[in-house]
């Protein structure tokens, strides 16, 4: 049965759709069957994968529409790692959702019977906590929150968490928090470690000891319509994503093995 995580955080620019991509790129190539589904209608995962956003049917269709995952997933430049495209259409669907019947639950009832397909389902979320936020919490496992080492990194994520909670106590009761990354550290700046800190405060044990630096090159990559992995391997931002797939993938067969030895 696949994982299903969240990757969100409502303030834009912190890294949500990079880590994404290159997560789910470094687990495929770890064997793991992976399904990425872009949630954003900015579209950044499915243009940072090569897919295609111009297509039949997308996320959109899947929220509001009566089709099935079979009909809107694509393969992407990555052996093991599909997507399910979105585009501007998908900014319709919170107008659309609000008078539907269940109108949180459509994504889960959607990926009940698509889940064993894969080993992780990766949502992208958007910058906001709409219903297509609640939607994706609503079928998930956790959330795995980006964190930019910069000045307002901690202002909104208290709404965050507060959300989650929400969605816990109504919507979901298994949610919890997958952890939270720090992305865009400068080594150069005080307060790049000031920022470490506070949030080593704010999510205790949740902050993975892996940090993703500043890196022009992880900027680049999605122009190109490819992970950094595949764009530039040698670089910091392919080596520190690399390094923080290990440590994800190991805290999640840890897991995994507690669940079976209970």
């Amino acid at each position: 049965m696949g994982k299903v995580i969240s990757v969100a955080n409502q303030k834009g620019g912190v890294g949500k759709t990079t880590t994404t991509v290159n997560l789910a790129t470094l687990l495929a190539k770890k064997g793991r069957k992976v399904l990425i589904i872009d949630a954003d209608p900015q579209g950044n995962a499915t243009s940072g994968l090569g897919a295609e956003k111009d297509v039949e049917y997308s996320t959109y269709d899947i929220l509001v529409n009566d089709v099935s995952f079979d009909e809107v997933i694509q393969d992407t430049i990555i052996k093991n790692l599909k997507i399910c495209p979105s585009n501007m259409n998908l900014a319709g669907a919170e107008v659309e959702l609000v008078s539907m019947m269940s109108r949180e639950q459509r994504l889960k009832e959607k990926l009940e019977e698509y889940k064993e397909k894969f080993d992780y389902i990766l949502i992208d979320c958007p910058p906001s906590l709409g219903l297509i936020t609640l939607n994706a919490f609503t079928a998930s496992n956790s959330v795995l929150i980006p964190v930019q080492c910069e000045y307002f990194a901690l202002e909104g994520l208290g709404q965050l968490i507060n959300t989650i909670n929400l969605v816990k106590k109504h919507l979901n009761k298994e949610i919890y928090i997958e952890g939270a990354l720090l992305t865009m550290y400068d080594i150069r700046t005080n307060l790049s470690n000031q920022v470490v800190k506070e949030v080593k405060k704010y999510f205790d044990n949740k902050v993975y000891k892996t940090v993703i630096p500043r890196n022009v090159r992880v900027s680049e990559a999605p122009s190109y319509g490819m992970p950094i992995t595949e764009y530039d391997p040698r670089s910091k931002g392919a080596k520190s994503y690399t390094k923080f797939a290990k440590e994800f993938l190991k805290i999640n067969e840890e897991e995994r093995k507690a669940k079976h030895m209970m």
